[in-house]
């Protein structure tokens, strides 16, 4: 399982942060969530947009009942290199809330130095005074206070804004993570549809080979022509150009499982096993407030609130910032009395900034994070119509999935007795051998396409959980 991310605070800074949220006045308009009324059927029943991301999803490849597929799950989760940068970016963005929660309180530093010095005798000066050259030793030690008034909120604001990118990122994080996890689902079963191919072909292969030994037999007794050889060695030369082209296929698609793993292709390889599962039922009825664990839906529902508080950042710009700045410490030229009475020195005072020419370039920036906002709540209401699409288009898939493979799985028994018929009488001289190899064709091409519909199924089984944001 990968680590959860949470955003602590000592108790001291926790209570300060709360004090000054309590206190004064914050600029800019409180979050509200997105009204996405609009955007989805009324029988889905939308739940108002709460994000449950961090609702747990437990590992629903386990589903499968495949033992093959947990291994290559795990492997992923702790080989991914992609998913290690996705950890590093959550770490980045956390340390960044923190950052901007620093804003809540005094920068204090200590200052000390100790210097000689060698001044001139001949100073430039108005007054004829002659100054003497002198060596004067200087010894400082003391602290510097330097604190912004957080009077509008803009520290607030930038605190909101920081907490919710945070956020933002560890959802994109559950979003790779189930994006990574899903691909190496679809892309073991398309291997293992492979597997299934080759045996059809394998069989096929010497099925083909028999009769063409047999024809070959017949035509060295003059009873067929050099036609039928030549038609029985293609259709054996064909199967073994296809066993071919699906053995790369295979390959191809290992190369990319081990991609996903973090592990070299060259030292990755899964036994040849042909496909032979059956897609887990899918619950009657989902409720709508599944689709709000989808991890991309939680993280575009974030930046709205990031871009929002950023609002408030901007239009603090306008008002005056007030900061109060202090020194006190210790300044002598000896060191024994570096530490008297007489050597102790302090500064405090207040200073106010308000800007005079710049409320254009102010209200353009504030137009700008205005009109950044009503961006991410398109692209908020964009991802709700896409996770409300992606459910509907995998249960179209699996419902149409599973007639087609009931009718399928008819076609391939029709097609086997058919093939083993024709071939009985061919052998026994009732038929031609054009009838035998158009059955035995179509059989391996049923069969082929059973294999490949059986895994169609299940990456359908697997879309629907990704849409659903982790099982259901």
């Amino acid at each position: 399982m990968m680590p959860a991310f949470r955003l602590h605070f000592p108790a001291p800074a926790a209570a300060a942060i709360a004090l000054a949220l309590l206190s004064g006045c914050a600029m800019g308009p409180d979050y509200q969530k997105p009204d996405t009324a609009a955007v989805t059927p009324a029988a889905w029943r939308w739940q108002p947009a709460v994000p449950r991301d961090t609702a747990p999803r437990g590992e629903w490849w386990t589903v499968f009942r495949d033992a093959d597929l947990n291994t290559l799950e795990s492997r992923a989760l702790a080989g991914s290199q992609t998913l290690k940068a996705g950890v590093a970016r959550v770490l980045q963005a956390r340390a960044n809330a923190r950052a901007e929660a620093t804003g809540f309180f005094p920068d204090i530093r200590l200052n000390s130095s100790a210097k000689r010095e060698q001044t001139s005798g001949n100073l430039p000066s108005p007054v004829p005074v002659s100054i003497p050259a002198s060596r004067i030793n200087t010894f400082d030690a003391g602290f510097d206070l330097s604190y912004e008034i957080d009077f509008w909120g803009k520290v607030r604001r930038s605190w909101e804004s920081a907490r919710a990118s945070a956020d933002a990122s560890e959802a994109d994080f559950h979003h790779m993570l189930l994006t990574l996890t899903g691909d190496v689902a679809m892309n073991y079963f398309s291997l293992r549809a492979a597997d299934a191919e080759l045996a059809a072909l394998r069989r096929t292969i010497g099925i083909r080979e028999n009769a063409f030994r047999f024809t070959q037999m017949k035509f060295d007794a003059g009873t067929v022509g050099r036609i039928d050889l030549a038609r029985s060695r293609t259709e054996l030369d064909t199967a073994r150009a296809e066993l071919a082209d699906v053995q790369r296929q295979r390959r191809e698609t290992a190369d990319t499982l081990a991609l996903l793993c973090g592990e070299p292709a060259s030292n990755f390889d899964l036994p040849e096993r042909p496909l032979n599962l059956t897609p887990p039922a899918i619950p009657a009825g989902i409720p709508a407030h599944v689709l709000e664990r989808r991890p991309d839906v939680a993280a575009a529902e974030r930046d709205v609130a990031a871009k929002n508080a950023q609002i408030g950042v901007a239009q603090a710009a306008y008002f005056p910032a007030i900061s109060l700045t202090g020194s006190s410490g210790r300044l002598s030229n000896e060191t024994g009395t570096l530490f008297t009475a007489d050597s102790k020195v302090w500064t405090i005072g207040p200073s106010l900034s308000l800007p005079i020419t710049g409320y254009a370039l102010i209200g353009a920036n504030v137009r700008r994070v205005k009109a950044a906002r009503e961006e991410s709540i398109a692209n908020y209401r964009q991802a709700v119509l896409t996770a409300v699409k992606d459910v509907e288009t995998s249960l179209t898939q699996i419902r149409y999935r599973a007639e087609q493979a009931t009718a399928q799985s008819e076609a391939l028994k029709s097609a086997t007795t058919a093939a083993d018929l024709i071939r009985t009488q061919y052998e026994s001289g009732t038929i031609g051998q054009l009838d035998l190899l158009e059955s035995e064709r179509t059989r391996l091409q049923v069969e082929r396409q059973s294999a490949q519909l059986s895994a169609q199924r299940l990456i359908a089984t697997v879309r629907l959980i990704k849409a659903l944001g982790g099982q259901w």
